[in-house]
């Protein structure tokens, strides 16, 4: 038995009848005759946001993409970013002409190769629902890696707040003041503000501090707790 859109292409060549795919589905459905809709299976199915406490590094990223534009080839280009909700870090960075799931699992990989050095950290990656978060690929990474991924529900952007921000901030900073000739000139601007920002760009809420130096002082911060403990310890 055909499906309503079919229904209708099957009426026009057998009875040349007129009949578009919404005026079929009103009338299947006014017949009672629609088929019942097969149920979507999900490999990883959606695992919503919890509200955190945050209390250290590498408990909690946030990744998304941004589009920027080259002027010169009049073509977009990509940049996806991976945020430490508790630094600001930058942790990992991608820009390209395309943005596939196997640029976003490569460049979580890459990040958590550079940051996760603790076996014991627990990490939770917060994404959205793009094509390249809700991929086998992205799924079977995240699941293989023991990483939690946490997609937000749509039209619920405060839920990512940290890496909307920081695109803000890309957009205000970068492409809402440059014009990008080709790709070599947009990726070259993108290194360097990315560098710009985790090692020179203090933040207020960072103690007045760049990411990667705040990230510095608190790691440091708790090698003197863990020596102080120790030795309390050991005496």
């Amino acid at each position: 038995m055909y499906g309503y859109k079919l229904l209708a292409e099957c009426l026009w060549n057998q009875y040349r009848l007129k009949l578009n795919h919404k005026k079929s589905y009103r009338l299947c459905k006014a017949l009672d005759i629609l088929q019942p809709q097969r149920q979507k299976r999900f490999k990883h199915p959606r695992k919503l946001p919890e509200n955190r406490v945050i209390t250290g590094p590498n408990q909690l990223w946030q990744m998304d993409i941004k589009y920027g534009y080259i002027a010169g080839c009049d073509r977009h280009f990509f940049v996806l970013s991976i945020i430490d909700v508790f630094t600001r870090v930058i942790v990992g960075y991608y820009r390209g002409s395309s943005c596939e799931a196997k640029h976003a699992c490569q460049t979580l990989w890459r990040a958590m190769d550079h940051y996760c050095t603790n076996p014991s950290e627990r990490l939770v990656i917060r994404t959205d629902n793009g094509p390249q978060f809700v991929s086998h690929l992205f799924g079977d990474m995240c699941e293989g890696s023991s990483v939690t991924h946490e997609r937000i529900p749509p039209r619920t952007p405060d839920l990512n707040a940290f890496i909307e921000s920081f695109h803000s901030n890309l957009e205000r900073d970068l492409f809402g003041k440059e014009e990008f000739a080709t790709f070599e000139d947009a990726y070259e601007a993108v290194d360097r503000y990315m560098d710009f920002y985790n090692n020179r760009r203090m933040h207020t809420s960072l103690r007045r501090m760049p990411p990667v130096k705040f990230l510095e002082w608190v790691m440091s911060l708790e090698d003197r707790l863990e020596s102080i403990l120790y030795g309390g310890l050991r005496n």
